[in-house]
């Protein structure tokens, strides 16, 4: 499948509804924290919507709601061509308190609704009220599809055995070469159930691009940056839509093409040795 922005395409993956999000798409945590370049960060999310990147991803705590205004901002006149991810807080997730949060963030993403609704992280609140909420939001047109993030394999569980609760979407998690611990369980657990993962920090926050083995195999695919390896390995099963954050056009210009690397089988063995697959379970990790 493909998803089609202007004359440019770039690989989807599927939500259990069937609808179809694009593998890569832009993260936001930090991409308010500095006023001076606030211009520069609009017009990255922009290029990046043109580019075929149409899922933005920002959440209610990135800057107490700056990244979300941010996000607004950039998607004033051009809501229609972005798919939206916004997360609430734990201690946001009640029955009441999940409608007021949603509503402040519809109010300062400048939209009447929200594509993908996450809870962050799991907290106190009972997740049958928590997914009531999200129930009783989708019902009103507010949200069109609520999700989870940093759910491991006995979360989701849970999550499924509550009233309503099969309705989830996707699930959020740390993901990346140098971080696979949901391999062991969590990533095929998700792909038999339909449900995507959505990997956040797939370079670890620019780290991951200065290692030897990405650099190298970089060298072997012309014009490819061990970014771009990085993000093309995340993506390597299909079943995952990386959102790497990209506050400058630049960004956008070195990850967008990720979308289209193909790895060779030496390619993937050389970073399975580099960072070796889990071979057993391991705590879920979390940024």
């Amino acid at each position: 499948m493909a998803q089609v922005s202007g004359k440019t395409t770039i690989a989807t993956t599927t939500l259990p509804t069937g609808e179809a999000i694009p593998v890569l798409g832009q993260g936001t945590w930090t991409i308010a924290d500095r006023p001076a370049r606030r211009a520069e960060a609009i017009r990255a999310l922009q290029a990046g919507i043109d580019s075929g990147m149409t899922l933005v991803d920002t959440a209610e705590m990135y800057g107490d709601g700056a990244s979300e205004e941010l996000v607004g901002e950039a998607l004033n006149g051009r809501r229609d061509a972005a798919f939206i991810v916004t997360k609430v807080y734990p201690h946001n997730a009640g029955a009441r308190s999940a409608v007021e949060a949603c509503e402040r963030s519809l109010r300062r993403l400048g939209t009447d609704r929200i594509d993908l609704y996450l809870l962050h992280w799991r907290g106190s609140i009972p997740l049958a009220e928590t997914v009531g909420a999200f129930q009783r939001l989708k019902a009103e047109g507010k949200l069109r599809h609520w999700g989870v993030s940093n759910f491991d394999v006995d979360d989701m569980e849970e999550l499924l055995a509550v009233d309503g609760g099969a309705g989830v979407a996707a699930n959020q998690v740390l993901y990346n070469c140098g971080r696979r611990g949901i391999e062991f369980d969590l990533l095929g657990w998700q792909a038999k159930r339909g449900i995507p993962v959505m990997a956040y920090s797939p370079i670890e926050q620019g780290r991951l691009p200065k290692h030897a083995a990405l650099v190298a195999i970089a060298a072997r695919h012309p014009g490819a940056t061990p970014a771009q390896v990085a993000l093309a390995w995340t993506l390597r099963g299909g079943h995952v839509c990386a959102i790497p954050q990209m506050g400058s056009p630049a960004h956008i210009e070195e990850n967008r093409p990720a979308a289209a690397l193909a790895l060779t089988a030496d390619d993937l063995a050389e970073i399975d040795q580099a960072f070796p697959p889990p071979r057993a379970k391991r705590s879920l990790a979390m940024l």
